[in-house]
């Protein structure tokens, strides 16, 4: 009997072109759903990212980190077309736009995905900047509805850029219907949202939840709420050198979802504690490194 992952993230891998110097670009692999996948591997869980992407020098090193990250390669498709690119122009503050008009990600054919591998039995995750391109979005939102009617679990980090404008709003909102985990940010609100009102902008957005859903809202340095069932708990992070913050997000709701799918009969406060630990081992690193499974547990320990 052909075995599937148990963790499947669907979405964008793309190429971050980061500007380190006036005439000088350093490429990087990338990608919201793309490192969720690769964190999920890191931790030893069967997993695979479902996407597509370019048949040149930026498609193959996605390939080539995909195959280093373990990730089940019959979900990722290369299709010709162009890469889909991230110019980083600016650092610090983040400044950035994308390339990809008519890139490979949007050419992603989930017919394509192995015979009989939706099952009540596999997670899905979803979120990144793919739910923010139409031709992707169209896709992606009705695998999350089949994957529903066959009774998966869904996880959904909308993790805001700047696409997601009121084009964006019916895909937030039914995202975050059909999602049994969500994860947002501080940062993500009020972008999504388009205000500064954090607390009201949350309100809403715990509106949409269904009633079993679990919601990690995180706010930096200041630590992350995991609300569930009228339940709240809270905690800070871990002391720790930061090295880099790049991919901590991805490897929080990674976290999590490892927690929820490993233990599932823990405590909310041990779900969080997964959640923050993953996040602040992320940081211990540069760029998005998955964090491996002794260093959240070393610091399980702070």
């Amino acid at each position: 009997m052909m075995s599937y992952p148990r963790f499947v993230a669907a979405g964008e891998a793309l190429t971050d072109l980061i500007r380190v110097a006036n005439e000088q670009w350093s490429a990087k692999n990338g990608g919201a759903t793309w490192n969720v996948a690769r964190v999920m591997s890191a931790l030893g869980v069967s997993s695979a990212f479902a996407g597509a992407v370019s048949q040149d020098c930026f498609g193959d090193a996605l390939i080539a980190a995909s195959r280093q990250a373990n990730l089940d390669m019959r979900f990722m498709q290369q299709q010709p077309a162009s890469p889909l690119l991230a110019m980083v122009h600016e650092t610090h503050p983040p400044q950035y736009f994308f390339v990809g008009d008519d890139s490979a990600d949007l050419y992603f054919d989930p017919q394509a995905l192995p015979d009989g591998w939706l099952s009540a039995g596999v997670w899905l995750h979803f979120g990144g900047i793919s739910l923010a391109r139409p031709r992707l979005a169209s896709k992606l939102l009705q695998l999350a509805r089949q994957a529903k009617q066959v009774g998966a679990t869904i996880s959904y980090d909308p993790n805001f850029r700047i696409l997601m404008n009121e084009q964006y709003d019916p895909v937030f909102e039914e995202m975050s219907r059909l999602a049994d985990v969500v994860k947002v940010s501080d940062e993500d609100l009020c972008g999504l949202f388009r205000t500064t009102d954090k607390t009201a902008a949350l309100a809403r957005l715990q509106g949409w939840l269904q009633p079993e859903a679990w919601l990690l809202y995180t706010y930096g340095e200041a630590g992350a709420t995991l609300i569930h069932q009228q339940q709240q708990w809270q905690q800070t992070p871990p002391v720790i050198e930061v090295l880099d913050t790049v991919g901590a997000g991805d490897a929080s709701v990674g976290g999590l979802v490892y927690s929820l799918m490993l233990q599932p009969q823990a405590s909310g406060e041990t779900h969080l504690a997964w959640a923050i630990a993953a996040g602040a081992a992320a940081c211990l690193a540069i760029g998005a490194t998955p964090p491996t499974l002794e260093q959240i547990q070393k610091l399980l320990c702070k």
